[in-house]
C-alpha cells in the first residue's frame, strides 16, 4: 500500500511539473508572438540598374555583378527611307555603344563599381545605402541610396598641353525608391552633374540638373516591364560645340524595357531615346527625340558571382 501511495505521489509531481513547463513554454511563445517583427524590403528591383539608370539595389555582400549593355543605332532615321530597312532598324547600322561594368559590395551598405563605357571613356562610382524600406517596430517608407560617379574621357591620351582634369565629369544622384507591392516599384532620381570644362559659349554651363523616375512592374515570377523617364532642366538649348557650331540637345530621356530572369542571368531587351551607354552623356548631351521616332534598341545581360563566402550570423 505504501508503494502504491509513493507511486501516485511521484506521478502527481511529474504531472504538475510537466504542466508548469507547458505553461512556461506557452507564455514564451505568446511573448515571442507579441513582439513586432522587423520586415526589411527586398528585391525592389531585380538588378543594380533599372534600364540605363542605377537602381537602389546593391550586389550582396561579397558578390560581384558583371553586366554587358549594348545600344544599337537609331531604329528609324527621318529621311533615311529604305536605308533604314537595310540597316535592320539599327541592328546593322554600324553604330553601336557597348557598356561593360563590374559592381562589388564589401558591406551591406556600400557598392563600388567600374565600367568601360565606349569611345575610350570610363566610369567609376560608389553607392551608399542611407535608408532601407521596412515595416515593424521601426517603419521606413522608402529606400534611399546616394550615388557618386566620376567619368573620364581618355580618347586623346595625356598631352603636355592638356590638363587631364579637364576631361573629368562628375555625377551626384539620390535614388529614392519604394516597393508598393510585390508587383510594382517606383524610384525618383534627382541628379546633379558637373563638367570641369565646357566649350565656350553664352549658354554653356558646368553644372546641369535633372529629375528622373523609373519603375518596374512584375508580370510573372520571371518577367517584368521596366521604364525610365528623365528631364534635363538646363544646359541643353542654343549651345556651342568645340567647333563653335550651334547645337541643341533633347532634354527628355525615355526608355522602356522587358526583363527576363533565366535563373542564372537577368536578360533585358529595351528601346531608348539614346544611342549612348554613358549615364552622364545620356542625361546632358542626348540628341535623339523619342517623339520623332529617334530611338534605338538594345539589350543588357548581367550575372552575379560569389567572390567571398559570407557566414550568416544570428
Amino acid at each position: 500500500m505504501k508503494k502504491i501511495l509513493l507511486y501516485l505521489m511521484l506521478a502527481c509531481g511529474f504531472f504538475l511539473k510537466a504542466s508548469a513547463q507547458d505553461d512556461l513554454l506557452g507564455d514564451l511563445v505568446k511573448d515571442d508572438a507579441s513582439k513586432v517583427k522587423q520586415n526589411l524590403t527586398t528585391a525592389t528591383f531585380k538588378s543594380t540598374r533599372i534600364i540605363n539608370m542605377q537602381s537602389v539595389e546593391m550586389t550582396g555582400k561579397g558578390n560581384l555583378e558583371f553586366m554587358v549593355s549594348h545600344h544599337f543605332g537609331n531604329f528609324w532615321k527621318e529621311g533615311g527611307g529604305l536605308k533604314n530597312l537595310a540597316q535592320l532598324f539599327g541592328f546593322n547600322a554600324g553604330v553601336a555603344s557597348t557598356y561593360l561594368s563590374f559592381d562589388y559590395s564589401f558591406t551591406d551598405y556600400m557598392n563600388l563599381g567600374f565600367a568601360m563605357t565606349g569611345d575610350s571613356k570610363y566610369e567609376t562610382w560608389a553607392k551608399f545605402r542611407l535608408l532601407r524600406q521596412q515595416t515593424g517596430k521601426k517603419t521606413v517608407p522608402v529606400t534611399v541610396d546616394y550615388l557618386a560617379l566620376m567619368s573620364v574621357d581618355a580618347a586623346d591620351g595625356p598631352s603636355p598641353d592638356d590638363n587631364t582634369w579637364n576631361r573629368f565629369a562628375f555625377m551626384h544622384q539620390l535614388l529614392i525608391a519604394r516597393k508598393f507591392s510585390e508587383k510594382f516599384s517606383l524610384q525618383l532620381n534627382p541628379t546633379y552633374i558637373h563638367y570641369n570644362v565646357v566649350p565656350y559659349g553664352i549658354n554653356n554651363v558646368n553644372n546641369i540638373f535633372s529629375m528622373g523616375f523609373g519603375g518596374r512592374y512584375k508580370l510573372s515570377h520571371k518577367t517584368a516591364i521596366t521604364f525610365e523617364y528623365s528631364h534635363q532642366f538646363n544646359g541643353y538649348k542654343n549651345l556651342l560645340d568645340e567647333s563653335a557650331s550651334a547645337v541643341n540637345y533633347v532634354p527628355d530621356l525615355v526608355s522602356l524595357g522587358y526583363d527576363w530572369d533565366t535563373g542564372g542571368h537577368i536578360f533585358q531587351f529595351f528601346l531608348t531615346s539614346t544611342t549612348s551607354s554613358q549615364n552622364i552623356a545620356q542625361l546632358t548631351t542626348n540628341t535623339n527625340d523619342f517623339a520623332k521616332g529617334n530611338f534605338s534598341l538594345g539589350f543588357t545581360l548581367n550575372r552575379s558571382y560569389g567572390i567571398k563566402k559570407v557566414v550568416a550570423t544570428h
